[in-house]
């Protein structure tokens, strides 16, 4: 039995985990799906100042609050960046990090930096016009789709992505991590692509060589960039083959 925090993206609480995290409990796990400050649930504390390090700190306090060991930290889209500093500072906890269609962000680098100028052109006047300078609603599907792959979402998911989404606090975009942290060759390190990642790890791109090297694993999941939403039993499926396979 393994024992996964499952830390959503942009947009998301730990609704967005609860089929996965059924089918994980369903196969022997204990998945604990995580809610940031400011989102899902708890968008009533979404303020301003909520940024990169708040959400570090939830990660953080999540697992260590509750006295959790051999971890499996899933980081799906931006939890990315947090969960890149929360992992190190989780020591001995951790036993392993899954990435889900993202990548370990490096010291200085924010979400933002990875995004064509265009569209954090968009994303920028979507925070003035409609978040009060401050927050990112879900953008449009014709804005969200430029950045992110909906493969696999029928109306009734994207329906759903509507309905539950909270608005983003914008600083969580424009912050990157600082002194990230080095992981151990103890700690499991694992990137489970979907298509559009994964056709970029076949192609070699030069920024994103190394999860083609060790230690990293890599797993494939054939849909778009929310699979906890358009296929989360195949992920389940997929999360229980990265514990049983070991590192």
């Amino acid at each position: 039995m393994a024992t996964f925090v499952l830390v959503p993206g942009a947009w998301l609480g730990a609704w967005a985990w609860e089929d996965t995290a059924q089918a994980l409990r369903e196969r022997g796990h204990r998945a604990l799906p995580v809610t940031l400050t400011g989102l899902g649930e708890r968008s009533a504390l979404a303020t301003p100042e909520v940024g990169l390090d708040t959400h570090i700190d939830d990660i953080t306090a999540f697992v260590v609050e509750q006295d959790l060991c051999e971890v499996t930290l899933v980081a799906h889209s931006y939890a990315s960046v947090p969960v890149t500093v929360a992992a190190g500072r989780l020591g001995t906890r951790l036993e392993r990090v899954v990435y889900l269609d993202s990548a370990p962000f490096s010291e200085g680098m924010c979400l933002l930096d990875v995004m064509p100028e265009d569209v954090v052109n968009r994303l920028r006047r979507q925070v003035a016009e409609h978040g009060d300078g401050w927050r990112l609603p879900l953008p449009p599907v014709d804005l969200l789709r430029m950045f992110s792959s909906l493969e696999g979402l029928d109306e009734g998911r994207l329906d759903l992505m509507r309905t539950r989404a909270t608005p983003q606090p914008f600083r969580t975009f424009q912050q990157g991590p600082t002194r990230p942290g080095e992981l151990g060759p103890e700690v499991d390190h694992v990137v489970v692509a979907c298509n559009d990642a994964q056709a970029l790890l076949d192609a070699g791109m030069p920024a994103l060589a190394f999860l083609n090297q060790s230690p990293w694993r890599r797993f494939h999941l054939p849909t778009g960039h929310w699979p906890m939403l358009s296929i989360p039993a195949e992920l389940a499926k997929t999360l229980d083959a990265v514990v049983s396979s070991g590192h």
